[in-house]
């Protein structure tokens, strides 16, 4: 009778306890996250915290600004496991990279020189100010390549929130949709989380990720109560990470 009384819930509720994030920049010194050691500690104080059973963190390699190679993140990698072992050992912490789509990238998946987050599945991300050019092209090449794009936070590119049918069309040309939760919580503003609820509806979501960097990320995923309203398929989203365990 007061169904419709019922509040929404908040992120944590929803995690699993083998949930498997594919997206974070937990590492530091090295991008836009983390910029220490005690910063990369808090923040996977507060993942273990939230339930997570496992961490795939990806920091960000975009030409000119994070020249991150594998060498340097797994580099940064042993060395925080190194620093916090304990912490570390319990989440499970692992390595990939975020690569945005450019030149730089093109030349990097046709020499192998990924870091990737299950076999071959590759997580890309693009310009927030417009898609590139050849990117289309570049999807066709990496997966000749042998590789499998999984784009990140589709919702968030301003770009195609008029034009719905070029996520289709980006489904079909091969991409993984992953979804950052932080969108289903109006941390990126409403337009961000109505189209991630459209996506969630469409069926086009198949991963999410925290795409955590600081503590304000982590407080609003603590804190808020999610708006999008269809969390059967949030919920399912979020059980599909079970595959990168």
């Amino acid at each position: 009778m007061f169904h419709f009384l019922k509040s929404k819930p908040k992120l944590p509720e929803l995690i699993p306890n083998d949930f498997v994030d594919i997206h974070s920049h937990v590492l530091s010194g090295i991008d836009d996250g983390a910029k220490t050691m005690e910063d990369s500690k808090y923040l996977m104080e507060q993942m273990q915290s939230f339930g997570f059973h496992k961490s795939i963190t990806t920091p960000h390699t975009l030409t000119n600004i994070w020249n991150n190679t594998p060498e340097i993140i797994n580099n940064t990698l042993e060395k925080t496991k190194k620093e916090l072992p304990k912490l570390t050992n319990q989440l499970d912490l692992k390595a990939a990279s975020e690569y945005i789509i450019d030149e730089h990238f093109v030349t990097l998946f046709a020499e192998k020189k990924l870091l990737t987050l299950k076999d071959k599945m590759v997580l890309v991300e693009m310009s927030y100010i417009n898609p590139p050019i050849q990117l289309f092209d570049v999807l066709f090449d990496m997966q000749v390549a042998g590789y499998v794009p999984v784009l990140a936070h589709p919702e968030r590119y301003l770009f195609y929130h008029n034009n719905f049918e070029q996520y289709k069309k980006l489904k079909k040309a091969g991409c993984y949709f992953q979804l950052n939760l932080l969108s289903t919580v109006g941390y990126y503003g409403k337009p961000v989380a109505l189209i991630a609820d459209k996506l969630l509806k469409n069926g086009m979501i198949d991963f999410v990720g925290s795409d955590f960097h600081h503590k304000n990320h982590t407080d609003y995923f603590a804190k808020n109560t999610i708006l999008v309203k269809n969390i059967p398929a949030l919920k399912k989203a979020i059980e599909n990470n079970r595959f990168f365990l």
